[in-house]
């Protein structure tokens, strides 16, 4: 019952807001309505006339991004009844299925990638807003255009209304810019979207709002020359938005957009990355030019991803807890972090490193392969070796005479709860690297299957993994954590089908197996190094929930504070003129960005006391130097699996699970349509042509059983 009044309090905040898009550029809102909401003398004295919007825009986001900090505080404690979840899952989802069958079929655009038809529909209504939004804006500006100024036709002031509205327009689209990269926010979770998973629609939006803006600028840099008016492009007006400020907003937003595309980000990531930081002059430079009204219409994202970018600031300030690392032969690098035994991430979850020594701005994301229950003091994760950036991490930990790597970390962040634990079966297919999210599912069924054997978990689990060379075989030795498991493996009829798709036969008898050639590297931590932990410690959601509140609460005293006793009375008593309009939004800003860094602060330092005497930190052991794995046996082709010790029941079972294919690539269309379960999922990830290929397959009409999910990390 709690739950569900908080889901309604919920909707109809959301459905609130989403109203306020549709009705803000109508005339009756402009006409009618907002004069009655901005008369009042305490809006006038207390925000100077923003207090409307920031009552109608910006409030109803707040509180749902508080209110669903507490809704997900009772959420994954409640996830925690593990086996009463699991089957409230299954079932919803059967529920689900039948109603909305065609709801989350995969759908390959290409434009888009990969949709379903719920984020289409989404899509469309979002373009729908945005040319009802269009046609509203033109045809309540276009009555007025009869009220022409000396020496101006009236096509040129139609010509200046259209490039007007077209800023206007692009103004909704930053409204939303911002959630899907704030990683921390309870905003993505409430819906079930991950930080990763979300990228894409900041792509989608960053994409239309540039092009709005573009056309918007050229269209204000053709209308000055044609009307003899350009000395407006240099204006700084002391009483309304600045026209410089809109330029070198509209130049950076430029280099970030050109840099943004599929060539350049996967070609010259490093230019990229650093374009895109950008965004904090492109922030400073937009609000000076759109307003203060303007401005609170799109405050909410930018204010909750300034506390989600904090906090992560905060946290990457702690060097993390290098315990070792395995140097594969296909050229990945496993790193096992020490971490909180109180640290709970759910599987496909991804960490951000930096490694100080390579690059100190760099930030890159990683999957997390361990298991949080599996392994209550460890945290894993894999880098491939492709980029420049990890060559040069492998070079350094292999060539490493001083056992010593600083290593600062931010996350991990994954989704909520472990969805795909519901489905009858399972099949998870990858091509290479793209394994390495399997590895955490696999284990948490492990853990599950062993921990709770009434749990409902998938009674059958197909493992497709499509690999170039037999050294990248070794991936395999990935599925068991480097020491072992105390738990047995359950009953999973797990089946492994590796392809080698370079090579066509097995390599000679006398070639070591890749396992044997895996070289683990030791590393010896400083006292400074501390465990990997949360932001916020135990009951995050309730903590981050308290930031957003004060944060934001403190933000509307000071504001208010400063606009009745210091701004007011000068605006009221001018004669001459009035306070600088550009003041004005700039103190908006800084009281925003006071009120997050001084709260989020005092949170973080309070909870990292309380993590400090508790003993969180722990002693640090002396760690042996470096030792090298001992070789396993040649084992017989078609029984490989990455090595380890074999000897162990779980890793043997691992090996006679598997079979290794030479010289071919799987027959996805034969093996998913062949799945016989009455609902298989099918989890799919690796390069962009492999995952196209599944979704073609899973959204088939001969493959209604099949419920298709893609896990990409491609930015």
């Amino acid at each position: 019952m709690r739950n569900l009044m908080m889901s309604i309090f919920l909707l109809v905040a959301l459905v609130g807001w989403l109203l306020n898009w549709v009705l803000l550029p109508t005339k009756v809102y402009k006409d009618s309505w907002r004069p009655r909401l901005s008369s009042t003398n305490f809006n006038s004295a207390y925000f100077e006339g923003q207090g409307t919007n920031l009552l109608l825009f910006s409030f109803p986001v707040m509180f749902m991004a508080a209110l669903g900090c507490v809704y997900l505080h009772f959420h994954t404690n409640k996830l925690e009844k593990k086996e009463k979840t699991l089957s409230s899952s299954s079932s919803k989802r059967a529920v689900m299925g039948k109603f909305f069958p065609l709801s989350r079929r995969p759908r390959v655009i290409s434009p888009l990638g990969i949709v379903t038809g719920v984020e289409l529909a989404f899509l469309a209504m979002f373009v729908a807003l945005l040319v009802w939004s269009l046609a509203n804006y033109l045809h309540r500006s276009f009555g007025h255009s009869h009220k022409l100024k000396h020496g101006i036709k009236p096509w040129q002031v139609k010509f200046r209304i259209v490039a007007l509205m077209l800023g206007y327009v692009g103004n909704i689209c930053w409204a939303f810019l911002f959630f899907p990269v704030a990683r921390g926010s309870s905003l993505l979770p409430l819906i079930g979207l991950t930080s990763e998973s979300s990228i894409k629609y900041h792509i989608w939006l960053g994409h239309i709002s540039n092009t709005l803006f573009t056309l918007h600028g050229i269209g204000y840099i053709v209308y000055w020359p044609m009307t003899n008016k350009l000395s407006e492009m240099l204006e700084w007006s002391r009483t309304w938005v600045s026209n410089v400020a809109g330029e070198i907003a509209l130049v950076m937003a430029l280099a970030m957009w050109a840099t943004s595309f599929a060539p350049i980000r996967r070609k010259t990531f490093e230019v990229f990355y650093y374009a895109h930081h950008l965004y904090v002059l492109f922030i400073f430079f937009y609000v000076l030019h759109v307003g203060v009204d303007f401005m609170c219409t799109v405050l909410p994202g930018i204010f909750l991803f300034l506390i989600d970018r904090y906090l992560r600031f905060l946290q990457s300030q702690r060097k993390a807890r290098l315990v070792s690392a395995r140097l594969l032969p296909c050229g990945s690098v496993e790193l096992n972090f020490s971490k909180c035994p109180g640290l709970q991430y759910s599987p496909t979850s991804i960490m951000f490193i930096n490694v100080p020594t390579i690059s100190k701005l760099q930030w890159h994301p990683f999957t997390v392969i361990s298991n949080s229950n599996l392994e209550p003091d460890d945290l894993s994760l894999v880098v491939k070796c492709l980029g420049s950036w990890s060559q040069k991490l492998s070079h350094q930990i292999s060539t490493s005479t001083d056992h010593r790597l600083e290593v600062s970390v931010e996350g991990p962040y994954g989704p909520v709860s472990s969805h795909f634990l519901r489905h009858e079966a399972l099949v998870l297919i990858s091509g290479g690297s793209g394994i390495t999210p399997f590895i955490s599912i696999i284990r948490e069924i492990i853990f599950q299957g062993s921990s709770n054997p009434n749990s409902q978990i998938p009674s059958q689990i197909l493992l497709i993994c499509a690999f170039k060379n037999t050294a990248d075989l070794a991936m395999l030795d990935l599925l068991l954590p480097a020491g072992g498991t105390h738990h047995p493996i359950p009953e999973l009829n797990l089946q492994i089908e590796a392809y080698i798709t370079r090579e066509t036969e097995p390599p000679p008898a006398a070639t070591p197996p890749p396992a044997a050639r895996i070289r683990i590297k030791r590393f010896n931590p400083t006292r400074s190094d501390l465990p990997v932990a949360s932001n916020l410690g135990p009951n995050p959601w309730l903590w981050l929930g308290a930031i957003v509140v004060s944060s934001f609460s403190i933000f509307i005293v000071l504001l208010a504070t400063l606009t009745r006793l210091y701004i007011y009375p000068i605006d009221r008593d001018a004669r001459d003129g009035s306070f600088h309009y550009s003041f004005f939004v700039l103190f908006d800003v800084f009281l925003a960005c006071t009120s997050v860094l001084t709260v989020s602060s005092a949170v973080f330092i309070l909870r990292k006391k309380q993590r400090g005497s508790g003993g969180e930190g722990g002693k640090v052991k002396s760690l042996e130097v470096e030792m090298e794995a001992s070789p396993s046996p040649p084992r017989p082709a078609g029984s490989f699996v990455g090595g380890g010790e074999v000897e162990s029941a779980p890793a043997r079972q691992v090996a006679e699970a598997t079979k290794v294919h030479y010289g071919r690539r799987p027959d996805l269309e034969g093996i998913l349509l062949g799945c016989q379960a009455s609902e298989v999922g099918v989890m799919a990830c690796g390069p962009r042509s492999l995952r196209h290929e599944v979704a073609r397959i899973c959204s088939s009409g001969s493959a209604q059983n099949l419920h298709f999910e893609s896990i990409s990390f491609n930015w």
